[in-house]
């Protein structure tokens, strides 16, 4: 803003006191600017300061190797404690595979010994039943086993399939003996002498008869209904 000059006839320049004040204080000319026409300006910042390791290059880089050296020393660690641990494991289990193995084998030698003192029995106590026909033979096994009672229904069985015979051979099945074991072999669980001897079959008979009908009577009555048993 322009102001007259004091005095008259003369033309003088009028210079605003906003400009003069810029000049006397020594402000920029921008901010001067600004002020005179009152406008407002951001302030000027300072330039940020890049940071920079003090350091010198040499010492940086051995520092960078020392770093990178524990970083593998210590992954090198944990593969040799996962290593360790997995052959710990390993040891582990072939152990108790073996002492399994040595229980199992344990336990097939005592069911083996057990199978032979059975046999040795049944041995026994076909030699103290004695000798005698093979249907004295039978009673007394059907005695000891509790089944007195079931005689009538053994004869009518054995009579039918082999009339009692101890060398009686089906030559169409193969089977064979009084009880006419299929084949005539599976007798050999009762003692060797299966082919000849009438006590060995008729154990094994009852046996059979035992752990697949129940009774001899049970047996009777599906060979009368299915023609064998």
């Amino acid at each position: 803003m322009l102001r007259r000059p004091l005095v008259t006839g003369s033309t003088t320049l009028a210079v605003t006191a906003a400009v003069a004040a810029t000049v006397a204080f020594g402000v920029d000319d921008q901010q001067g600017a600004a002020a005179a026409t009152g406008t407002r300006t951001a302030p000027v910042s300072a330039p940020r300061e890049v940071f920079q390791d003090p350091r010198p290059v040499a010492a940086q880089h051995r520092l960078a190797h020392e770093a990178a050296v524990h970083r593998a020393a210590v992954k090198a660690a944990a593969k040799r404690k996962a290593a360790k641990a997995k052959a710990a494991r390993i040891k582990r289990e072939k152990a108790a595979a073996a002492r399994a193995a040595k229980v199992k084998a344990a336990r097939e030698a005592r069911a083996a010994a057990q199978a032979r003192r059975e046999r040795a029995s049944r041995s026994t106590e076909r030699t103290a039943i004695g000798g005698g026909s093979a249907r004295s033979i039978a009673r007394r096994m059907l005695a000891a086993r509790g089944w007195s009672g079931q005689y009538s229904c053994l004869n009518s069985l054995w009579q039918k399939e082999s009339g009692w015979s101890s060398s009686a051979a089906n030559p169409s099945s193969g089977a064979y003996g009084i009880p006419q074991a299929l084949p005539g072999r599976k007798m050999a669980s009762a003692g060797s002498d299966w082919r000849t001897n009438a006590a060995t079959q008729i154990e094994w008979g009852l046996g059979y008869i035992g752990d697949r009908y129940g009774t001899p009577c049970a047996a009777w009555s599906h060979s009368r209904s299915h023609g064998w048993y």
